[in-house]
């Protein structure tokens, strides 16, 4: 008997097909002790109002994934990548560069993004298991946000506005 999950889609027609939804680039952001930890996600979403909740998937073989997975990491950060920010995009998905050109700062303890379009401080709500990824509900605690352009993503591809 097949179980309702393992029908669908192969994942390559399924990546290829919501490859043309173009995104925001974040990072996602959480200290490990006294280190600094981020992540490239596209895959991240505005939930709620009222309460302010976003949402953001993790894969389970991202180092992000085990750090979030514990119980004493209660909060987490969403920075939105500007235009300018494509080498940190990168630099956070695996190909990464020097850290110091990394423009961390801090608020109340959580590292964010300087220069990003947008920044969030999320409390984590729930951790809502969903095939090889988790997904991360967050209440929206700060934000700061500027009139830059952002980065987009786009069939494997990064773009800017115009």
């Amino acid at each position: 008997m097949t179980s309702a999950l393992s029908d669908g889609i192969p994942p390559h027609e399924f990546r290829q097909t919501l490859g043309r939804f173009a995104s925001g680039v974040t990072v996602i952001t959480a200290t490990e002790g006294q280190e600094r930890r981020g992540m490239t996600a596209s895959a991240f979403v505005s939930v709620s109002l009222t309460p302010p909740l976003i949402l953001v998937s993790v894969d389970h073989r991202a180092g992000m994934h085990a750090l979030l997975s514990r119980e004493e990491v209660t909060r987490f950060g969403v920075s939105v990548l500007s235009a300018a920010q494509r080498p940190l995009s990168d630099h956070f998905a695996g190909r990464p560069g020097p850290e110091d050109a990394v423009p961390w700062f801090d608020h109340e303890g959580l590292p964010l993004i300087g220069g990003s379009v947008a920044q969030l401080v999320c409390r984590k709500m729930q951790a809502i298991p969903a095939g090889d990824h988790t997904l991360y509900l967050g209440l929206v605690e700060y934000t700061r946000y500027t009139d830059d352009d952002p980065l987009l993503y786009f069939r494997g591809q990064y773009h800017e506005l115009g």
